[in-house]
């Protein structure tokens, strides 16, 4: 229990800078408490994975346009645009405000500040790995750290609720399969979901499964519409 009575007249006892919850007797020369550095750690360890999970979609989207950037000719994207997904993986998105923490705990700690050359997909799980290290200190130290901690945790939230978005649809319409059955065209309607960049046809057993793949079905379906359209003509 703490050893100062909170009554003496001109003290404030000592609070978490991230939570506000008086902080214990043991945890009085930390800038933020155990419970909410353990929480945080959590958090930046799941942060990698959530951000592959992310880009995947991002890529996905990318994927649905022709190589060269020209328009494809079609309504029907594989992953339609979803312009949070694509604020978070490109610039000023995760690696930028992971970084901008970074860079607040090198100058706190005298450490150097070097600009960062990578894509954002190289640069989150190097960026993670290096807040993951020098939490504990950043919590003991950094007078700064509630607001970072408080950054993490909405940067968090915000990830996570979009790879876990159950209100969003579970799949989504992607055209026509292009295989080819004994009797013609299969035609069968396809579906793809923005978790997995798996996509297999229920009626010839065809199946898409790279993003190379992904961007060969749609060149496959993009040659039977200008066929179709070549016939209607």
């Amino acid at each position: 229990m703490h050893d100062h009575d909170p009554a003496d007249d001109g003290y404030t006892w000592p609070v978490c800078t991230a939570c506000g919850r008086d902080l214990w007797t043991d945890e009085l020369d930390r800038q933020a408490c155990r419970p909410c550095e353990d929480v945080t750690a959590a958090r930046i360890a799941e942060l990698p994975s959530l951000f592959r999970q992310l880009n995947t979609t991002a890529a996905l989207m990318r994927g649905a346009r022709r190589p060269g950037g020209g328009s494809s000719g079609s309504k029907t994207p594989p992953i339609p645009p979803r312009l949070e997904v694509l604020s978070l993986v490109g610039p000023g998105g995760v690696a930028a405000r992971l970084r901008d923490i970074e860079d607040s705990w090198r100058k706190a700690f005298k450490r150097r500040i070097a600009p960062w050359a990578g894509s954002p997909s190289e640069a989150v799980p190097v960026h993670a790995t290096f807040l993951a290290m020098w939490l504990r200190r950043a919590c003991e130290e950094y007078e700064s750290v509630g607001q970072d901690i408080d950054d993490l945790r909405r940067l968090h939230g915000e990830m996570k609720a979009i790879v876990n978005d159950e209100r969003k649809p579970g799949r989504v319409q992607i055209g026509a399969c292009p295989g080819q059955l004994e009797a013609g065209l299969c035609g069968q309607p396809l579906t793809a979901s923005a978790a997995s960049h798996r996509v297999r046809c229920g009626a010839c057993g065809s199946r898409w499964e790279t993003l190379g793949e992904w961007r060969e079905l749609r060149a496959a379906q993009e040659r039977v519409l200008a066929e179709a359209a070549g016939v209607a003509a």
